[in-house]
Formats: structure tokens, sequence, C-alpha cells
């Protein structure tokens, strides 16, 4: 696990990378990156970047816990970042 912090321009191109067409999703990830983006690992980085090359649907379903991670987005990193991107406000 790489536990070292994200660096601010890293942080930033995640950012952009994260904006997507649903409202509903960009909420979850607004909340997400003001809890933890002070904190947030490479490791953690590399989970949330496979969570955005979901369409935006699945990504919902996946936030809402509809659905769980399953194949080759079944990974730890991509269970930390869905947990705690999930956690109420």
């Amino acid at each position: 696990m790489d536990t070292d912090r994200l660096d601010g321009q890293s942080l930033n191109k995640l950012r952009w990378r994260c904006r997507r067409g649903l409202l509903e999703n960009d909420l979850f990830i607004a909340r997400f990156f003001a809890r933890y983006e002070s904190t947030l690992t490479v490791w953690q980085a590399r989970g949330l970047q496979a969570l955005m090359e979901l369409s935006d649907n699945d990504l919902l379903d996946l936030l809402l816990a509809r659905k769980e991670p399953e194949g080759e987005l079944d990974r730890p990193e991509v269970r930390e970042v869905l947990r705690m991107m999930r956690q109420p406000a």
C-alpha cells in the first residue's frame, strides 16, 4: 500500500478527472474531497481513478451501495475509497 500523500498538482489533476455528468455523483465526490483532500494518499487516488473510469450510472449504483465492485474493480483501494465516499454527512 502506498501511503505517500498526493502532491498538489496530482490532486488538482484528480479533481479535474472526477468531474461527472450526474449531480448526484458530483455531490458524493465534493463531500469526499472536502473531507479527505488534505490526507488523500497515492493508493487511495488509484482507487478513485478506477471508479472514475465507470459510467455515471454504474458509479452511482456503487455509491448508493446498490452494487459492490466486481471483477477487475474489486480491489482493496477501490473498496476503501467507496467506504470513504459512502460515509453519511
